[in-house]
């Protein structure tokens, strides 16, 4: 009896469905800094040094490899390093770059009302692009449309 109990058991956990939060992402993939202070470090565990340290929520970074709950990923500059998955969000966001100021429209394609001019490095949650085009949020009710080719964490990792 006590035999036919645990193979039932054991029958019943193989028979439990995977969430898809256990399905391992496809690399590259975007995604961005959940927490106000994260730590990149030099590889894959506490005991490495750490290479930077960022503070801006938000900010984009491209994850290019996963390994026991680390995430080695690169930032807009080329930085490379190692960062808790924890600490990171699926959320899409993007930063401004290039140089001077870029407008942000009230339609995607250039042609609608300017309503701010962004600097390079404001942050944003990014919403969809198309036409080279996408929609950008940074906060404070200032939402627009900023042309692609201006925004890292846009388009494809």
């Amino acid at each position: 009896m006590l035999r036919s109990s645990r193979y039932l058991c054991a029958l019943a956990l193989f028979a439990l469905p995977v969430t898809a939060s256990a399905a391992p992402r496809q690399v590259p993939y975007w995604a961005s800094i959940r927490a106000k202070i994260v730590n990149m470090r030099k590889g894959p565990a506490p005991a490495y040094p750490i290479a930077w340290v960022y503070k801006r929520q938000q900010l984009p970074l491209k994850v290019l490899r996963l390994k026991e709950g680390w995430r080695l990923v690169q930032d807009q500059d080329g930085e490379q390093g190692w960062i808790l998955a924890q600490f990171l969000s699926p959320d899409r966001s993007a930063v401004v770059t290039g140089q001077g100021m870029t407008e942000m429209h009230a339609e995607a394609g250039g042609a609608g009302k300017m309503l701010w001019q962004v600097e390079p490095g404001v942050v944003g949650k990014l919403g969809p692009c198309g036409a080279g085009w996408c929609r950008f949020d940074v906060g404070a009710g200032h939402v627009g449309f900023v042309a692609q080719s201006r925004l890292w964490g846009a388009g494809e990792p």
